[in-house]
């Protein structure tokens, strides 16, 4: 199946701000996630970008780019905007890809779209992995997930779920077995379902979770979860982040177009 890889950039960053333009060896940003997304099997990179700097920034590296509202208050938003200005058929998939992770392993969006296409029942494809400390587990800026017995998303919550009934009751100092999982932010969706998710009521819960997918599962809609051995790669949120990520793409194991 080929499918179209989807990156929000918004330029305002109150923790870095001018994030999709900061230099990774020589290059913007963003630039390198649309070079580690042209890695993968997708038919087509481009950058949904809400300033026209970042548009300027990418074209004049090769990397598609359209120019979205600036007004839109999720990266959901800004997508559906793009599938509309790119003429995306409903049944079209789409991988949002997000604009601060350089480090994405390009064989993690095959997984997710080829996920998608092997579950109709899904609206929506994502990734998880196993939590391997009890300090991520409690980290309410970590989003876990529970899953069914097929492999779709029971809950996504910032609590630590599941919760150990037995264990947990004077505090958590230790995992649950089986190891809980924790949510990677990378989504597949069908271009048609994409567009119409601004126009859903947003679900109460999301409110209190600050979780946008919850209101995809509050309308009923189902997502399906591709769980991966392998930790995500550093995302780039602060300052420290972005120098941890610049020291590991300059470093020798480090293979940028791989």
């Amino acid at each position: 199946m080929g499918f179209c890889v989807l990156i929000p950039a918004r330029l305002a960053s109150t923790r870095l701000p001018n994030k999709p333009l900061a230099d990774i060896a020589g290059q913007p940003m963003v630039v390198r996630v649309a070079q580690r997304a042209r890695a993968s099997s997708a038919s087509r990179v481009v950058v949904a970008a809400d300033d026209a700097s970042i548009v300027d920034a990418c074209r004049a590296h090769g990397v598609e780019a359209i120019l979205t509202r600036a007004d839109h208050p999720s990266g959901s938003d800004r997508l559906a905007q793009a599938c509309e200005q790119l003429g995306l058929d409903g049944r079209d998939a789409v991988v949002n890809v997000q604009g601060d992770e350089p480090m994405i392993d390009p064989s993690l969006i095959d997984s997710v779209a080829d996920l998608l296409e092997a579950r109709p029942e899904a609206s929506m494809s994502t990734a998880a992995h196993a939590i391997d400390s009890v300090a991520e587990f409690v980290n309410p800026n970590v989003v876990k997930v529970v899953l069914d017995a097929n492999g779709l998303a029971l809950y996504f919550s910032r609590a630590p779920i599941p919760w150990w009934r037995d264990a947990n009751a004077a505090g958590i100092t230790a995992l649950p077995d089986p190891r809980p999982l924790r949510h990677v932010g990378i989504y597949g969706y069908r271009a048609g379902f994409l567009r119409g998710f601004p126009k859903m009521v947003a679900a109460p819960v999301e409110g209190i979770e600050a979780l946008e997918q919850l209101r995809a599962m509050w309308h009923g809609h189902r997502i399906a979860v591709h769980v991966t051995p392998d930790a995500p790669g550093v995302g780039v949120d602060t300052p420290e982040d972005l120098e941890r990520v610049r020291a590991l793409w300059a470093g020798p194991a480090f293979k940028p177009g791989v």
